[in-house]
């Protein structure tokens, strides 16, 4: 392995200091009957675009509709329409959310809607979560 100007061998890392999208060993070390799973944690099946509060807070409010207006996830998930728009953007490039434009008479509205996709990685995410928790 090189380091980043390829002239170097790269430092190990170690897993709790890995990037984020580093492979993380299967477990740390413990024998297999010590309770570690084969697959690992479940921090490691944490969804990093998911996980972060006001994204988190968005699909949740968007997983028990089928879509809702840009203004009223604002209002549930108390943020300004700039940050709601920015943490929205990350998660329809992610393809977890789809947004939709159009107009209620001449007032123009946004609507968001959870993809196939982001009702599918909120639910593993939940489930790691509930893992981690111990339920």
């Amino acid at each position: 392995m090189t380091g980043p100007q390829g002239d170097a061998p790269a430092a190990p890392v170690a897993p709790d200091t890995a990037a984020p999208d580093a492979a993380a060993p299967a477990h740390d070390g413990a024998a297999p009957d010590a309770g570690t799973r084969p697959d690992g944690h479940a921090r490691h099946r944490l969804d990093e675009v998911i996980h972060a509060p006001v994204r988190f807070s968005i699909v949740a409010a968007l997983a028990g509709v089928d879509d809702a207006e840009f203004a009223t996830i604002r209002d549930a998930v108390e943020v300004s329409d700039s940050t709601l728009s920015k943490q929205v953007a990350v998660l329809e490039k992610a393809g977890y959310v789809k947004v939709r434009k159009g107009y209620v008479g001449k007032r123009p509205r946004t609507w968001l809607a959870l993809s196939r996709e982001g009702r599918r990685a909120y639910g593993s995410h939940l489930e790691a979560l509930r893992a981690i928790a111990g339920g």
